[in-house]
Parts: C-alpha cells; structure tokens; sequence
C-alpha cells in the first residue's frame, strides 16, 4: 500500500496549511491559493507559461464546477426580491410568525425540517426551498441570519448528507470500495450519523446562545454587503393587492410543494433536482414581475436577474481562487495543469491519505483515528464524495488487519469526509447556505469549526467502542 510522496504532495500540504492558518488568523486566502497553484505547476511542468496559464485554467475550471451553485443562488436571490418588493414576503411569512417565537424553536424546526428534506432531494435543492421561506421568520424572532445558515447547513450537509439513508449515494460508493453490503454500513453508520448530528448541533446551539447572550454575535455578524435587505413598507404598497399577495403567497409554496411531488415520483436528485427548483423560481420571478410592474415588467424582469447575478458573483468572487487550489487536489489535477502526477497516483490528497493510513500502526483505536483523519483528508477537496471510495478502501484494509469492524470503519470514513467535504467545513461546499441567508461563507466555515470538531472527536470514540 505504500505511496509515492513527491514534491507536489508536500507543496499542497504546506499550502494547506497556510490557508487554514490564514482564515483562523480571518485574513484573506486569495493570494496564498494563487501562489499554491503556481508552484504546483511549475513542480510539475518546469515551464513558466505553463505555470502561469494554470491560474487561469483553474480559475475556468473551479467557475465551470460552482457554475449550477451560483446559477440557482442567483436566481432564488432574484425571485426573493421581487417577493421583497411587493410584500408577498410578508404575507407568507406570517403563518410561520406564530408558530415559531424564539430562536432556540427557528434553530431546531429550520434544522430538522432541512434535515427530513434533505434526506428525500439532498441539501442543495434544499437551502434554495428553506431558506426563502423562513430565513425572514427565524430573523423576526431573533436568530441571526448566521445562526439559520449553521442550522441549515449542520442539519443538512452534515447529518442528513453523511447518512444519506434514503437516496444512499454515499453508503454505496463506500460499501463498494469496502466489499460489504450497502445495508451493511448504513447499519453501522445509524449510530454514529446520529451522535455526530446530536453533539455537533448542540454544542453549535450552546455555542449560538453564548456568543448571542454575551453579544459576541449579534444580527449582523458575518452578514454580507450583498444579502438581501428589507424594503421599506411604503414602496411595497402600491404594486399588489391585498388579494394579489395572498394568491401568490398561496401560490409559491403550491408550486414549490409540486416540485417536491415531481422529485419523488421521477426521482430527480441531486443537480437534477436543483435545476427544477431554479426552473420554478424563474417562472415565479416572471409571473410576479409581470402582475406587480405591468407596463415596466420586461424591464424589471431584466433588473431583477442583473441583481441576482451580481449577488452569485459577489458571494462567489472570494472563493473562486481558493476552490481553484482545493480541485488541484483531485481530478481537478489533470484537467488543469495535465498528465504529470506518477502514474501509480489517485490523486494529491488521496495518495495523502493513503500515506498516512500506510504508516500507523494498526489496532481498533489507531483504526478509527485514521478513517476519520483519512476521511477528513479527503475531504478537503469540498465535494465529499470523491474521497469516500478511498475511505471505504482503507476501512477494509484496517477491518481485515484488526478482524473486525469493517462496517463501522466504513461509515466512519464516510461521516468524517461528508462533514469535512460535503459542505460544513470547507467555504465552497457551505456556499449555498451562506448565500441564501446573506451571510459571509468564511465566518460560516469559521462557526461550523468547533462543533464539528468536538462532534468527530465524539464519534471517533464511540466508533472505538462499536468496533
């Protein structure tokens, strides 16, 4: 199993570091990813114009991979204005002003209702149906837009994303890798999905009400120039009627539960399922605008899609350079700079892992240390799934050496790598969650940080004693 460990390796591990240095220190990565990329390159090809084209290149790449994230961002933003602008916001928010009083009940009902959701369509598709909706409540009741994106993306990307019970992308790529029974780990991750979900959004709950008691956080921690603000009431009174607004606040959610209902039955995951919902605000933003504008409709349609877009690219424009570096790490490698890793390799950050798995020694607790390490690893690339075979790979090597535990090894390196990768702890994967509630990915990144860690810690010794 031994790895061959070259240059390119270990200028992506300092790099590494220096980034998350860099964002502890809440200093800007920009720069540091873009040297990182430069010096990668040039390790590789030996060639300056190579070198210095591969910035560009990977720019291209990472903007081609986050394109469908920006795209339905920009859009759901968009339609948010105009339910802003003529009031509709109001009207449809207010069953949900009574039901949800406090922001411990915004915290928890956001969280499990992205939690159930996310099960059935996944968690970006998710973000975009939550967050229009009771964003503004839970705001109302005194839950910082911060607080609601770590709800959503906790519940969402961590629990119901590192399980994945229903749809069981995530299980099936481990167990395959693992040679076990898909039922097999779901199984063994059943507990350890749930004391990862339990410790990590308790102790990101206690940490919310400290810093919100102490006024460490307040309404307007980590929110971003561009979020979506309030209009004065006097300018949404004219556009809509009183009958108008209730038809459409009825409306909405119709059209938005039928997208549910046509996800179920054609079962539409993941970006298909995402691109329905942005389908759906499109036709809403256009309905509305029409109705409320009349005359001027064509051209506030144009104004409202321009203010969307500006918002994607604005909340997206910092972490561009940072997710061009991360891709480095895996397939992003050769699209990028080209055919230059050893020909053994499976890419920088899974050889990492494999390197480190190679060189522990093995018994259940060494076991389990490294499947989270190893998934956390690969993590890093911010899809958290492309690391998952490898983890299911390792799981099986350690399971046969100790004799026993493969499953729960498996479900492990899945847990660790989703909650690292698939959208908590690395600023492009939370972005969907960041950018519907307005808030800046990086604090968001930042405030997932102890939780999520305390929670894997957790989890690793509870996996200790199932092994």
């Amino acid at each position: 199993m031994g790895v061959e460990l070259t240059a390119l390796h270990w200028i992506y591990v300092v790099f590494i570091g220096l980034i998350i240095g860099f964002m502890v220190k809440r200093r800007d990565t920009t720069l540091i990813c873009i040297v990182g990329i430069f010096l990668i390159a040039i390790a590789a090809t030996g060639s300056l114009s190579g070198s210095i084209s591969s910035i560009f290149n990977s720019f291209i790449y990472a903007i081609t991979e986050l394109l469908p994230t920006i795209l339905v961002i920009s859009i759901i933003v968009a339609m948010s204005r105009t339910l802003t602008t003529t009031g509709i916001n109001d009207v449809m928010i207010s069953p949900f002003s009574k039901l949800i009083r406090t922001p411990a009940l915004a915290y928890w009902t956001i969280g499990i209702l992205m939690m159930i959701i996310s099960w059935f369509f996944w968690p970006s598709p998710a973000v975009a149906l939550m967050g229009a909706v009771l964003l503004p409540v839970a705001i109302r009741v005194g839950l910082p837009a911060l607080g609601v994106a770590m709800a959503m993306n906790l519940f969402g990307h961590g629990i119901a994303l590192s399980g994945d019970f229903i749809i069981q992308a995530a299980p099936k790529l481990t167990a395959d890798a693992a040679g076990l029974p898909v039922s097999e780990v779901i199984s063994a991750s059943v507990p350890l999905v749930f004391v990862m979900g339990l410790v990590t959004t308790v102790a990101a709950f206690y940490f919310l009400r400290r810093d919100m008691k102490t006024g460490k956080l307040t309404a307007s921690t980590g929110v971003t120039d561009e979020s979506v603000k309030e209009l004065p009431s006097e300018q949404k009174k004219n556009l809509l009627s009183e009958g108008q607004k209730k038809f459409f606040a009825l409306f909405i959610p119709i059209m938005f539960a039928l997208d549910v209902a046509a996800m179920s039955i054609l079962k539409l995951q993941g970006g298909d399922a995402t691109a329905l919902i942005g389908g759906t605000s499109v036709f809403i933003l256009l309905l509305i605008t029409m109705v409320s504008h009349k005359n001027k409709g064509l051209e506030k349609t144009t104004s409202y899609m321009i203010d969307g877009f500006q918002f994607g690219f604005k909340v997206f424009g910092p972490v561009i350079p940072i997710a061009a570096f991360f891709y480095l790490g895996d397939s992003g490698f050769i699209k990028i700079i080209g055919e230059f890793l050893p020909k053994t390799s499976q890419g920088i950050v899974n050889d990492l892992g494999l390197a480190l798995a190679s060189v522990v020694p093995l018994s259940k607790e060494i076991g389990a240390v490294t499947l989270t390490a190893v998934g956390a690893i690969t993590g890093l690339d911010g899809s958290g799934f492309s690391g998952i075979s490898l983890a299911g790979s390792v799981a099986n090597i350690f399971g046969t050496a100790i004799g026993a535990g493969a499953a729960t090894l498996t479900a492990l390196g899945q847990i660790a790598a989703i909650w690292v990768g698939g959208g908590t702890l690395v600023p492009w994967a939370l972005i969907p969650a960041a950018a519907i509630c307005g808030v800046d990915p990086f604090e968001l990144a930042r405030r997932n940080l102890k939780p999520v860690t305390i929670g894997l810690v957790v989890t690793t010794i509870v996996a200790i004693f199932l092994i």
